[in-house]
């Protein structure tokens, strides 16, 4: 395969599992990948991946380096990408990046960032695995891995996945979201995009039950929900009720959104903080339909890699502990 350049940015938590870090670099290595900026692994400031100057210098520094990564890939999640909106430098980077093969890769605290650069100068991003969680994790994930390859590089890719949801349809729209917190943390802020028509996918991690209910209810009351074709549910992970919730628990909290919602509700997509996970664009034209309990969603128009890669399977990849 054409071997990717990747960079690491890491624009929220310092990486606490290096021995996760190093299986990342290690896996890309070994499938032929360069792996570039390991010096953000040494980084730590509080809970944060170095100062708010540095952490920000990792995107802004993709405006004016004079030979631009394949892929800006974040080291992990956390909390930290929010202190950075102020100071990224919208301008230089849609100049720099606009209609460049350049990919920026990443999910959880990164909703932030994805959502300010598509508002602000209509950068295109992408939700999905990041260096530690994902390519770092003890056991490879296949799904992961191949869509990964397969989402930066075809013009056209599909996502398939079994779902609960029994309203056969079939829609299109912009698609875009990412984590439930981070969207309705900049609900009314210059970083939220004017969204309409689109296909809002959607997950989170921690909340117990009533919490995500709150969050899907702010998209619903503030009209988000409205102004989209369908909200497409990615995974819930820990979010466990407590003892006073008396048996309400995730899917009593989904099944009232889906209730109130005036829009298709479609669950059981493979995106979130669990290993299985698609690789998703923020922001370009998508096509979803559900037939039958299988769902699919297509998407076009996104940045992708100069050259399809090949990569290897998951399995012929070295052990590496």
């Amino acid at each position: 395969m054409t071997a990717p350049r990747i960079r690491l940015i890491a624009p929220s938590g310092y990486p606490h599992d290096r021995d996760a870090m190093q299986r990342g670099v290690a896996r890309l290595q070994a499938a032929g990948c360069t792996v570039e900026g390991l010096d953000v692994l040494d980084r730590v400031e509080h809970r944060f991946a170095g100062s708010d100057a540095e952490r920000v210098a990792d995107l802004n520094r993709l405006a004016i380096h004079p030979a631009l990564p394949d892929i800006a890939l974040a080291i992990r999640g956390g909390y930290g990408a929010t202190r950075l909106l102020e100071h990224i430098h919208y301008g230089a980077l849609r100049e720099r990046l606009a209609g460049t093969s350049t990919l920026l890769v990443g999910h959880s605290d990164f909703t932030a960032i994805q959502m300010a650069l598509y508002a602000k100068c209509g950068l295109v991003t992408f939700g999905g695995p990041m260096l530690g969680p994902d390519f770092g994790a003890p056991q490879l994930n296949g799904l992961m891995w191949e869509h990964f390859w397969r989402a930066i590089s075809e013009p056209e890719p599909v996502a398939r996945w079994q779902t609960p949801s029994t309203q056969e349809l079939e829609l299109e729209g912009p698609l875009w979201g990412g984590n439930l917190a981070m969207l309705c943390s900049l609900l009314g802020t210059p970083y939220f995009p004017r969204i309409d028509g689109g296909i809002l996918f959607v997950e989170d991690v921690g909340e117990p039950p009533f919490r995500i209910e709150r969050l899907l209810y702010q998209l619903h009351l503030a009209g988000v929900l409205d102004r989209q074709r369908a909200l497409v549910l990615g995974h819930f992970t820990h979010c466990r009720p407590h003892d006073y919730d008396n048996g309400y628990d995730v899917a009593a909290a989904l099944a009232q959104i889906g209730a109130v919602a005036r829009i298709p509700v479609v669950a059981g997509m493979p995106f979130g903080h669990e290993a299985d996970k698609f690789t998703l664009p923020f922001g370009v034209p998508a096509r979803l339909q559900v037939v039958q309990g299988q769902a699919s969603l297509c998407f076009r128009g996104h940045p992708r890699l100069a050259a399809t890669v090949s990569p290897p399977d998951p399995g012929t990849l070295p052990q590496i502990p």
